[in-house]
């Protein structure tokens, strides 16, 4: 199986400086983000992308085993309704995962970019308690909840 590359980010907590938590959007109300609580961010989604960059690998490894199974004569119904619901489980554990290591790498990129906390939908401040629960998390909960609605 052909995987989707990644381009892999990965910050480093210490290069980050005060003005960089400074710069970032906020919403109308949140202190402004203090650089420990950057740098603790920066660290979960470092070790996020570590650890989901090893389950592709694993993940994608099984579901290559399980494409090039071969469904042979003697298998029955039963056998190869088995073995493609299972290929279907796997191809959905590997499409997850790659989007959580995208969503990620994303949080990364958009951390070095300072546009961090930032809705990508209506520019508003996201806010730091929803990013401190959920770093990956790109819209403000108002936007979220329309975008599930549709």
């Amino acid at each position: 199986m052909s995987s989707t590359e990644v381009t892999i980010v990965v910050v480093d907590p210490a290069d980050l400086k005060p003005a960089d938590a400074k710069r970032l959007t906020v919403r109308e109300g949140d202190e402004a983000w203090k650089i420990a609580e950057l740098r603790e961010i920066v660290t979960s989604l470092n070790a996020d992308v570590e650890r989901l960059v090893i389950e592709l690998g694993v993940t994608e490894h099984e579901l290559d085993d399980l494409l090039h199974t071969s469904e042979g004569a003697g298998d029955d119904q039963a056998d190869a309704g088995s073995t493609a619901l299972e290929r279907e489980q796997e191809m959905s554990i590997v499409n997850n995962t790659r989007d959580m290591l995208e969503q990620s790498v994303d949080a990364l990129r958009r951390i070095t970019a300072g546009t961090y906390g930032q809705c990508q939908s209506c520019g508003k401040g996201i806010g730091r308690a929803r990013l401190m629960a959920f770093p990956r998390a790109n819209l403000c909960v108002q936007c979220k909840q329309r975008e599930e609605r549709r």
